[in-house]
């Protein structure tokens, strides 16, 4: 069974993995034999020397993925540090917040080019190699707004429902050449995007007042859902968007 979750001889590649659930994800992936590409705008040192102690290799790629002028070469460069992609984790993404009347034009463009945009087309780039092959694993972070509306978060919540949709649009055209396209919807997890809320006394009590499991997610608790689906352990799983909220959505 260990050997269905296995990643030796795999090379992942993984947007936004500076810190919090993007960095344990590349991580977790790196720990189950991976060798990992990193592309985004910040230097992920941190993320590089974890990954390097785990014996594995790791090519960083610094790319601004606010729009998608770099994603060929994030794509070659990936290939040309590790060989191939075998999978691709989408996890880069922004969110703005503002009353819904005066939302901004430039803080909707914003968002919904990050989050949606750069991942589809990111994720063409990645799966012209995986069909050659005829395998491999796209994995997208979407969010419990997927599912929901929100608040203050217009552009956020759109982005990534699209994130969903986009996903099964991907899964039921590239199923049948062998690449299997999933996404992970976390739920609140304690990072630095969502240190406002567990700063607000308020707040942080309705949310885990609303969690099943009475505690805030850590980002280890997402990197679990990744390498099983980034393993030959989903190889029958595709087009789903896996929750992992400690009960949130089931409340």
């Amino acid at each position: 069974m260990s050997l269905s979750f296995s990643l030796e001889g795999k090379a992942a590649l993984v947007t936004g993995a500076n810190t919090g659930i993007g960095q344990a994800i590349a991580v977790a992936l790196a720990k189950a034999g991976a060798d990992v590409a990193l592309a985004g705008r910040s230097e992920p040192a941190e993320t590089i020397a974890l990954i390097e102690a785990t014996g594995r290799r790791c090519v960083n790629i610094k790319a601004d993925l606010s729009s998608i002028e770099p994603v060929g070469r994030v794509v070659d460069e990936a290939v040309a540090g590790l060989g191939k992609i075998d999978i691709l984790v989408n996890n880069a993404g922004i969110i703005r917040r503002d009353d819904l009347l005066q939302f901004s034009e430039s803080d909707w463009d914003a968002v919904m080019d990050t989050n949606l945009k750069t991942l589809f087309f990111l994720s063409q780039a990645a799966a012209r190699g995986m069909v050659e092959r005829g395998a491999g694993k796209i994995v997208n972070i979407a969010s419990l707004l997927t599912f929901q509306g929100g608040i203050r978060v217009p552009s956020y919540a759109a982005a990534k429902s699209g994130v969903g949709g986009v996903t099964k649009a991907m899964a039921n055209e590239l199923a049948a050449r062998g690449v299997q396209v999933n996404a992970i919807a976390p739920g609140y997890i304690a990072t630095n995007n969502t240190a406002a809320l567990q700063g607000d006394e308020t707040r942080n009590r309705q949310i885990l007042e609303r969690i099943p499991t009475g505690r805030w997610g850590r980002p280890e608790d997402i990197a679990g859902a990744a390498v099983f689906l980034a393993s030959p352990a989903s190889d029958y799983v595709t087009g789903q968007v896996l929750a992992v909220d400690g009960g949130w959505l089931a409340r």
